[in-house]
């Protein structure tokens, strides 16, 4: 029983400097969040911290996994949501597109994520979760004839890329509601066109 105790202990500590994490990063940034404010608002020692993160970037790569395994749950549950394998795809677009615009989001993944962890490192995340998902997403749309068949992996980054910048370009808009607007209406017109006639 004690060892369970400690165990759950050590989680807790865990599960908090995540969030604490999560928290710093997303309001101030990676670079504006130093590790001594880090322990201090977590509460604990910077040996509980080296403890489960042998650094700040190792803590911050945890953040983004975490932050983007949940935009990849938001995606898969808004396109399991509909019955036909389009409406899943260009909801699953819509869904990203959405969750991606949540300013701590945006800030974790899109802006500090390639550059803290190096471009390598967060492609390789990103496959793991969102690309993934695509991927599947269009293959089955191909396999089905719904797609003219064509290779899926260029497709797959050009769709990525095209909604990682759409997500950045709306974090800048002044009238967010009106841009998210036109910028769905956008893709739906360029997903349209990936259609078999």
């Amino acid at each position: 029983m004690p060892d369970l105790t400690r165990r759950q202990q050590r989680e807790q500590t865990r599960q908090t400097l995540l969030r604490t994490g999560r928290r710093l990063f997303a309001t101030r940034g990676y670079a504006g969040v130093g590790l001594a404010e880090l322990v201090q608002a977590a509460g604990v020692t910077k040996g509980a911290l080296y403890h489960h993160f042998d650094s700040k970037a190792a803590l911050f790569h945890a953040v983004l996994a975490q932050v983007q395994q949940e935009v990849a749950g938001r995606v898969v549950a808004a396109a399991e949501a509909e019955g036909d394998p389009w409406t899943r795809f260009t909801a699953g677009c819509e869904a990203f597109l959405a969750a991606s615009t949540d300013p701590e989001v945006q800030r974790i993944m899109l802006v500090d994520g390639p550059a803290v962890l190096g471009w390598a490192q967060w492609r390789a995340l990103d496959e793991a979760n969102s690309a993934r998902h695509l991927t599947e997403a269009l293959v089955a749309l191909v396999e089905s004839g719904v797609i003219a068949p064509q290779p899926v992996a260029p497709l797959t980054r050009l769709l990525s890329g095209a909604m990682n910048e759409a997500a950045l370009w709306l974090a800048t808009s002044t009238r967010p509601a009106e841009d998210m607007a036109e910028t769905v209406a956008a893709l739906t017109r360029m997903l349209g066109a990936l259609r078999s006639r």
